[in-house]
Formats: structure tokens, C-alpha cells, sequence
């Protein structure tokens, strides 16, 4: 059943993908003169960045190189490019059929209309140039999304803790030491007497991670009790073992279906991620049965990469819950989408007593652009009021 899943997908995927390129290609190509000495350059320009980035995943899995890495740097950004591209050559088709059905283009553009085309081939491919490089420049500074929760509950040390949460940072070829160690310099920079990671840690393949040697970055990460995360679809998609394994090495607590409680008497519960039956097979433990035995009195928090069934929590008695996963659509207008998928796309709520934040996370998958909202680090201040 979990082979005939990955074949439904990849071949559903594939198939959408070559058909937006397709389209794509097939109006870029009506927009160059047929005279134009650069026509021939085309089609072998489009096929390569369009094909890069399944190229370049396909090839680090083999070999791992300086080749493999600049198709998918090529391919990543193509990806940003491919979705503005898309959007704009739909727009103008639009503009093409409402004109067809009531004329008002002007004289201007029916009078040439070659030239209408060429014009706004340029245009449009400069736009989408200068909204993927802007994206690329905001995609490299996180902020600091600042966060306070006071609980009615005990503490048997400080009453006010600061806690610094990460989420989806896809450590790998696009993620590495250079974009990492700002993460943690920002993370650093918050003094944190406990760091939440939650999912989507590392990206696919391991590989990358392991060549640039992360993990010592990972144990550069300052916390005054410890650094624990859970698994997301993306530890799962590269194998979850391995890269549990990986940051069990270099000084991060991976919590599976399982709980830690820190001296204070704060209790840190981690569900394993929603793929764990698409990949694996298997189930993921009922929270109750997670939390059973739990000393309520003092808080709770949990972490589950995928917002879903937030009502688990609530009827569970969480205190506060960190989820990402969303990236709040990174690209804009996915965040529409992700508005419509999940109850809580990014930001805080409420639910009964229970608190929520769903990260829009501080990396980024895919393209390395973020052109829908901020990449972020939060800052929760939890006060304890007994």
C-alpha cells in the first residue's frame, strides 16, 4: 500500500508539474519574434531550469557534489519563478478572452500585436525576476515574533521562562552552515532557557546535512535546559530514523510520541508527525495515552509539526501547543490556500485553555524565497501564576 501511494503521488506531481511548465513554455514561446537569433537558445534554457531541481534531488542522492548542488539552486529558484510565471501567463489569458468577448485592448497593442507580445514577455519576465529576488532577500533575515502566556500553574524554579521555538528550517543543500548559523545566532541571541524545534528540522536528504557537518552547529545552540524537537513530514520523506539519529549525535532530544519534564517541572510532550503512517505503516499513539501519568499542575506543552485536530489538545488538557508546517504558503497568494486548509494557517489563537501558535517557520522549503510573510523565530515568555 505505501508503494502504490508513492507511485499515485510522484505520478500526480509529475504530472501537474510538467503541465503548468508546458504552459508556461508554450507562451514564452509565443512571445519571441520568429525572426529573434535567440529563439534556438530557448527551448534548451527552459528544459534545463525547469528540469533542475528534480535533476539535482535525484542526482545528491547518488552523488553529492558541486554539480548536484547548482542544479538545485538553479531548480529552487526556477520553482518561485515557475509559480509568478504561471500566475501572470493565466492573468493575460484571461485579458485575452474577456477581449475576445468584448474588444477594448487599444490600437496600440492590436495594431502590432507581435511586438504587444514581445513587450510584455519582457515585462513580465522582469517583474517576476525582481519579486523572486525580493522574496530571496526577505527569505534571509528572520524576525523575532514575540509571544506572552501566563498559566495558572506551579514552577520549582523560575516563575517566568523563556522559550525560543523553530520550525521548519529544511537543514540541507539550500539550508546550510552559512543561512544555519544565522538561525542560531538569532536563537543565541534570545537566551533561551528552553528551544523548541518543531519539525521539518532537516530537509529530504541527510546527505547535505552530514557533508557540511550542521550538526555542530546544531551544539552550538545555548539553552539552559535543553533543546528537544519532534519529526515532520520532511524527516519522514528523507528517513526519519536516520535523521533522528543524526540529531540525537549533536545534542538535540527528539521526542517521538513520548514526553520530558525539565527541573522547573514543566512537561515537553512530541508527537511524531502525521507521515508516520504514510511512510512507515504505523500509527501514532493517542495523545491521552501520550500524556497519561502527566502532573497537570504544572504546564504542558506540546508540539505537533502538522496543525491538525487542534481540538486533541484542548480535550486533553494541553496548556500551550507549537505547531508549523504551513509556512503560512511562504509564496503569496498560497497563503490563501493554506487559509482554507487549516483552522490555524500562522499566528496565534485560543482554544478553551489552551494556547496555539502555528509558525510560519524560519526556513524554507523549495525556492529560497518567502514572498507571503516573514521567516520567523518566536519568543514565547511563559509566566507560571499559581
Amino acid at each position: 500500500m505505501k508503494t502504490v501511494n508513492v507511485i499515485i503521488f510522484f505520478a500526480i506531481f509529475f504530472t501537474v508539474y510538467g503541465l503548468v511548465n508546458y504552459y508556461i513554455f508554450i507562451r514564452g514561446l509565443q512571445a519571441i519574434p520568429a525572426d529573434a537569433p535567440w529563439r534556438a537558445w530557448y527551448l534548451p534554457l527552459f528544459l534545463f531550469v525547469s528540469l533542475a531541481f528534480i535533476a539535482g534531488r535525484f542526482l545528491e542522492r547518488a552523488w553529492l557534489s558541486a554539480v548536484s548542488v547548482s542544479f538545485v539552486w538553479v531548480g529552487a529558484f526556477w520553482l518561485a519563478a515557475m509559480a509568478y510565471f504561471f500566475l501572470a501567463v493565466v492573468f493575460l489569458d484571461l485579458l485575452r478572452f474577456v477581449n475576445w468577448a468584448v474588444p477594448f485592448f487599444p490600437h496600440s497593442v492590436t495594431a502590432n500585436y507581435p511586438r504587444a507580445k514581445l513587450i510584455a514577455g519582457v515585462s513580465i519576465v522582469s517583474v517576476v525576476g525582481l519579486v523572486v529576488m525580493g522574496g530571496a532577500l526577505n527569505a534571509l533575515f528572520p524576525e523575532i515574533r514575540a509571544l506572552e502566556i501566563t498559566l495558572p500553574k506551579r514552577s520549582d524554579g523560575p516563575k517566568t521562562l523563556r522559550i525560543v521555538a523553530a520550525s521548519d528550517i529544511h537543514l540541507g543543500t539550500i539550508i546550510g552552515r552559512w543561512r544555519f548559523s544565522k538561525i542560531v545566532d538569532v536563537i543565541n541571541g534570545e537566551d533561551p532557557d528552553l528551544v523548541l524545534l518543531a519539525g521539518d528540522i532537516v530537509d529530504e536528504d541527510l546527505a547535505p546535512v552530514i557533508k557540511a557537518n550542521l550538526g555542530e552547529s546544531l551544539r552550538s545552540i545555548r539553552s539552559k535546559y535543553g533543546i528537544y524537537a519532534i519529526t515532520g513530514n520532511h524527516e519522514y520523506i528523507g528517513g526519519a530514523e536516520e535523521a533522528c539519529r543524526y540529531l540525537e549525535e549533536h545534542g538535540v532530544r527528539v521526542l517521538r510520541d513520548t514526553v520530558a519534564r525539565i527541573p522547573t517541572g514543566l512537561t515537553i510532550a512530541g508527537r511524531e508527525d502525521r507521515s508516520i503512517r504514510q511512510f512507515s505503516g504505523k500509527e501514532r499513539r493517542p495523545l491521552g495515552e501520550i500524556l497519561k501519568g502527566v502532573d497537570r499542575t504544572y504546564p504542558v506543552i506540546l508540539m505537533d509539526h502538522q496543525p491538525f485536530g487542534l481540538d486533541q489538545a484542548v480535550v486533553n488538557g494541553v496548556d500551550v501547543q507549537i505547531s508549523g508546517h504551513t509556512h503560512h504558503g511562504q509564496l503569496w497568494p498560497f497563503n490563501l490556500i493554506t487559509k482554507a486548509i487549516y483552522e490555524i494557517s500562522w499566528g496565534y489563537a485560543q482554544k478553551g485553555d489552551t494556547h496555539f501558535y502555528v509558525s510560519s517557520g524560519v526556513g524554507s522549503w523549495g525556492p529560497p524565497v518567502r514572498t507571503g510573510n516573514r521567516p520567523e523565530v518566536v519568543r514565547l515568555t511563559l509566566n507560571l501564576r499559581p
